[in-house]
């Protein structure tokens, strides 16, 4: 239940995340801006008895001249006072000038045409004016000081400039004299505006101070940061706050070339979860791996998924770093090999599918439920496996969850039932199959297309292929560098490898999160085939078989596991409790939203 109970809180912050949107192009921005203040000019001196024309002439020049300001203003803040931030650069500080003043040209629209006496009573004027720079200046102050890695000065300045100015260039267009009431109107005007503010961010923040003693604003900063500039520090930093310490398990079966020694391919498996999004924790790790190994050892690497859920994410590149100097260390030492394995056969039983293959006393598992939806399985259902493998005379155990098909919901506890019997078939027939010992053979291919990227559901390791010859029999274990695939398309896959003499296999996903926080669709990420061709990518995969196929020889394999003490992951609770935050502070933020409500209705009454 913990399992699932994790993975419905994060896909309730990824529907959160993809209702985020991208900025148009920085051109479109200040063309809006200037069309923005060429219309403010025109609505503000619309009834000071101008004649058509003139009001036309005098309109535009006052929109040219706010124009300027606000554009220099704009510049001058994102060059000086914000030079060093990440996220409010000067297209996006052009954008927040654009949104805030759109409340200047909706309460001038109603202030000043609908109530055309206001062109004759000052005070009037004074009153809609002080409206205008409330929710100008609101808006501005709430935006910088929740987006903004900058230091409080910095943002008290960058909020309150514009502001200021364009209130200080209306007054002397539009008041002729400026009263001791006036002023103290303006003045009520910033006070609740900033007490707004402080409130609502108060408010707000104690939802993350109480769930996990960060403030909720933080979060979203760090995650802002890491959305528009791919920051990793931001974020990581709190979740190393707020990590655990675990042991963590990888297991490796590496293939070397029986004549020459070297090795020439490794299976993969870490019992750890390669997210929780993009960059940050270990969401590339899958392919970190895969590159390290490969360029350190000299053979080709997979990395399918082990059995793992989202509270076994790493925290941070520090974690990963461990991760990849142990595998390494692994990799080089010396290790004991053998020639034996046995034949790939599947079982099958109420939808659990599972492949089992043995190398040495090492039982190699592959689990899917495909053509329903497979996804994380508890870290429990792997220490259950690893028991019932010993019970059957073997060494160890390494299990994969395929996570390769997409169908709907998925039933965790349905799943690990009826795997749990599957498996015990599967380990059953295992231990009294023919041990092959002078027929193994390994070829390994990779392809990593270059028209495919994360925003299509690719990560950087591509696609790998291990074919592994027993007897008579070749087997196929084709790992792809994404998060989980489109329903049916393994079996797509399969069928079209058999016409190359493939008997059997399995296709599996590394189900990395580099490829998530890319794109803004319900998910957040495409997984494998969603948006590709499926005729292109079994392509792919089938020159990278085919490669495999013409480098394969005699071998011998090793297995291996390597526990990394001490790593950091985010644990169970605490990514139950950040992924639920999301949900809880947007619907704390619509509630105290009437907080500018009161403070604008006090201010129109005032």
């Amino acid at each position: 239940m913990g399992a699932s109970l994790s993975e419905s809180n994060i896909d309730l912050a990824i529907k959160h995340y993809s209702s985020l949107f991208t900025l148009p192009s920085f051109r479109t921005i200040l063309t809006l801006l200037c069309l923005e203040n060429l219309l403010l000019g025109l609505i503000v001196v619309i009834n000071l008895q101008y004649q058509p024309a003139s009001w036309i002439i005098n309109g535009l020049a006052l929109g040219i001249l706010f124009n300027a300001i606000i554009v220099l203003l704009d510049f001058l803040v994102a060059r000086i006072l914000l030079k060093k931030d990440a996220v409010l650069n000067y297209k996006r500080l052009s954008f927040l000038s654009f949104s805030a003043n759109l409340f200047y040209i909706a309460f001038m629209i109603i202030g000043i045409m609908l109530l055309p006496e206001s062109s004759k009573n000052q005070d009037l004027f004074i009153k809609i004016l002080s409206i205008c720079f409330f929710a100008n200046l609101s808006f501005r102050t709430l935006v910088i000081y929740s987006t903004s890695l900058s230091n409080f000065f910095a943002k008290s300045i960058a909020s309150g400039l514009q502001p200021f100015t364009i209130l200080s260039l209306l007054i002397l267009i539009r008041v002729k004299v400026l009263h001791v009431s006036h002023i103290m109107h303006i003045i009520a005007a910033t006070v609740l505006s900033l007490l707004s503010v402080y409130l609502f961010i108060t408010l707000l923040n104690r939802e993350g101070e109480k769930a996990l003693g960060i403030p909720s604003l933080k979060i979203f900063r760090a995650f802002l940061a890491n959305w528009t500039e791919s920051l990793e520090e931001p974020f990581e930093e709190i979740l190393e706050g707020l990590g655990e310490e675990r042991d963590i398990t990888v297991s490796l079966i590496i293939f070397r070339s029986r004549n020459s020694g070297d090795l020439k391919a490794a299976i993969v498996v870490p019992n750890l979860h390669p997210g929780p999004f993009k960059n940050i924790g270990s969401s590339s790790l899958p392919s970190l791996i895969k590159d390290l190994l490969e360029k350190e050892c000299g053979c080709i690497v997979s990395v399918p998924h082990g059995i793992s859920g989202h509270s076994l994410d790493l925290v941070s590149q520090k974690e990963n770093k461990k991760v990849l100097e142990s595998l390494l260390r692994a990799m080089k030492e010396p290790h004991v090999f053998s020639k034996e394995a046995t034949i790939f056969f599947n079982v099958e039983d109420d939808g659990a599918k599972v492949g089992c293959q043995v190398f040495d006393k090492c039982v190699f598992l592959t689990l899917t439920l495909s053509p329903e939806t497979m996804e994380d399985l508890p870290i429990e259902l792997n220490d259950i496996i690893i028991q019932e493998a010993m019970k059957n005379g073997f060494s160890w155990a390494i299990a994969v969850d395929s996570h390769n098909s997409l169908n709907g919901p998925f039933n965790v506890d349905r799943a690990v039932k009826i795997f749990r019997k599957t498996i015990t078939s599967a380990l059953n027939k295992a231990r009294s199959l023919e041990r092959f010992s002078e027929t193994l053979m390994i070829g390994a291919g990779e392809v990593r297309p270059k028209d495919l990227s994360t925003k299509d559901g690719i990560g950087p390791g591509g696609i790998t292929s291990m074919v592994v010859s027993v007897g008579d029999q070749k087997t196929a274990y084709v790992t792809i560098d994404g998060n989980n695939m489109v329903s049916g398309l393994r079996e797509k896959i399969l069928m079209d490898l058999k016409d190359l003499g493939i008997s059997g296999g399995e296709v599996f996903t590394t189900d990395t999160h580099i490829v998530n926080a890319i794109v803004l669709n319900e998910r957040g990420y495409h997984p494998v085939g969603e948006v590709i061709d499926h005729g292109k990518l079994i392509g792919y995969i089938r020159s990278s078989v085919i490669r495999a196929l013409n480098n394969m020889e005699l071998a011998e394999v090793a297995w291996c596991k390597v526990v990394i003490p001490k790593v950091k992951v985010i644990g169970d609770l605490q990514i139950n409790q950040l992924s639920a935050l999301t949900d809880k502070v947007l619907k704390k933020a619509k509630k105290y939203l009437f907080i500018f409500a009161l403070s604008g209705f006090l201010l129109t009454i005032m």
